[in-house]
């Protein structure tokens, strides 16, 4: 500012003399020097131009070389398209990283980025180390977070500069990840061939696709799902066997027919247990439903039996060596379905080389001896379970001091292995977290379960996840994590024989 005044007055006071030199004051001599202070600040405002470029440019070049040599990885990327990887990769990345790319693409084009692989220590929700794209949209930053070993879908991104990070902490490490970028126009954002496209350049992969929730806002990704779903149903030939709803103990998806056709050796019967049930709640089943017809397809003098809403069927018993089960879903509401176990039982009374004989008379497999469940009417299957006290530190004073191995819920074989997960949950998370206790009892209930007295183990009530979800999930919310327990695959009682209150 004081520059340009100052050069305003000396070429106000110049002009003025060369119009007037004759004037008073006006003489060649001022005309002269009025030159010379002008020629003098024209050089210092040139000089001091130039000293501001440089130290500026110094300055940039610095912070680069400087995030750069610190991290060893990240940096400015200002091309067209491009490719950047986490480091080593494809070999292991380093524990404690942090890298930082700053894609920039020329406007009105827009950043495109497509990851080709992806293993990185995880699942969702990205607790420990993770990929990030972060974009600001106005006052807006809009964050994706990838983990685990499945890539994810092409991000088509709304702005020409975008953040990726990449996180590691101090433990286990994977092979990292590769990813490609470039510069498109809003009007051409586009997805793999392989994936599916909504909400004006929203990529979804196949397995999102009517999986019964919707991810894009127009839902298209749910339309005409009629076909989608083959793989339910079939026919079921064996001693025993296991069925479920498709995309269980995820939401089953709209409109399905799924006949299951079971058969067994003669001279037995088929025994179908429900371990979980979860369809639309309805008065009368006639939208989503689970029909059991103990003889084929035969519905007559009570052979078949139809069944909805949350409360488990009861064992069902055919009347010869087949059966047949239907699932019928609606396009309406979809719950998390259902998944069951069926058995031959011998009418003979004797069991095979491989069976152990109930007290009932009913033979199981000798490889459903504890393990958890009670697959002997009388629960004999289970008595030879035995329960061992509570060894890890993080779950000791629950309400109860005995669990009992394997895990079979979270494949844990062991308490050893059990603690070592533990430890991670709590140095990383619980202990962050001001819901610890309830979120504590939750963790506990599920990786050391309550050895029951009558058997077998008994998974958290339902009570215990929803308390733990109320009190936590807005905290987990500030770490843009998502509750990560489903609570209704949990039992809804409140009964110390059916489940546990850590």
């Amino acid at each position: 500012m004081f520059y340009a005044f100052l050069s305003g007055l000396v070429w106000g006071f110049f002009g003025v003399c060369v119009m007037r030199v004759r004037a008073p004051g006006c003489g060649w001599g001022v005309v002269v020097v009025s030159a010379a202070v002008l020629l003098l600040l024209a050089a210092l405002g040139l000089m001091l131009v130039l000293i501001l470029t440089r130290e500026s440019l110094l300055h940039i070049n610095y912070t680069r070389s400087l995030s750069l040599c610190l991290s060893g990885c990240g940096g400015v990327l200002t091309d067209t398209e491009g490719s950047f990887s986490s480091p080593n990769h494809p070999a292991s990345y380093p524990p404690n990283s942090l890298c930082v790319w700053v894609i920039q693409v020329p406007p009105p084009y827009l950043v495109q980025i497509h990851v080709s692989s992806l293993t990185v220590e995880g699942p969702s929700p990205c607790l420990f180390d993770w990929v990030e794209v972060r974009e600001q949209i106005e006052q807006t930053s809009v964050v994706t977070r990838f983990c685990g070993n499945v890539a994810p879908p092409t991000v088509n991104t709304n702005s020409s500069t975008v953040w990726v990070t990449f996180h590691s902490d101090g433990s286990i490490a994977g092979n990292g990840f590769t990813a490609q970028y470039r510069a498109v126009l809003p009007g051409h954002k586009s997805c793999s061939r392989e994936e599916f496209m909504c909400d004006g350049g929203r990529c979804l992969l196949p397995v999102s696709v009517c999986d019964g929730h919707p991810n894009c806002h127009d839902q298209m990704d749910e339309a005409n799902c009629s076909h989608k779903h083959k793989e339910c149903g079939g026919q079921k030939i064996g001693p025993y066997g296991y069925l479920a709803s498709p995309n269980h103990p995820g939401p089953y998806p709209h409109q399905q027919l799924c006949i299951w056709r079971i058969s067994v050796e003669e001279g037995h019967v088929i025994t179908l247990s429900f371990r979980n049930f979860s369809l639309e709640t309805q008065d009368v089943c006639e939208f989503d439903y689970v029909e059991v017809f103990l003889e084929y397809l035969l519905c007559l003098f009570s052979l078949c039996a139809r069944f909805c809403g949350t409360t488990f069927p009861p064992e069902l018993t055919s009347s010869g060596p087949h059966m047949t089960v239907v699932f019928v879903a609606d396009e309406g509401v979809a719950d998390s379905g259902f998944n069951a176990t069926y058995q031959a039982v011998s009418v003979l009374g004797t069991c095979g080389p491989r069976q152990f004989a109930c007290s009932t008379g009913e033979c199981v497999q000798q490889q459903w001896l504890c393990d958890g469940w009670n697959d002997c009417p009388d629960g004999a299957d289970e008595q030879a379970s035995s329960c061992e006290h509570i060894e890890v530190e993080m779950c000791r004073g629950l309400s109860y001091n005995f669990t009992s191995f394997p895990n079979i819920w979270l494949s844990i074989a062991d308490q050893r292995e059990a603690a070592t997960l533990l430890g991670q949950y709590r140095v990383k998370v619980l202990m962050e977290l001001a819901c610890f206790e309830p979120l504590q009892r939750l963790v506990c209930g599920m990786f050391l379960p309550q050895c029951s007295p009558q058997g077998g183990v008994l998974q958290p009530c339902r009570s215990v996840c929803s308390s733990a979800e109320q009190q936590c999930s807005q905290a987990l919310d500030l770490f843009s994590f998502s509750w990560p327990f489903n609570c209704h695959l949990l039992p809804d009682s409140q009964d110390p024989l059916e489940c546990s209150l850590p």
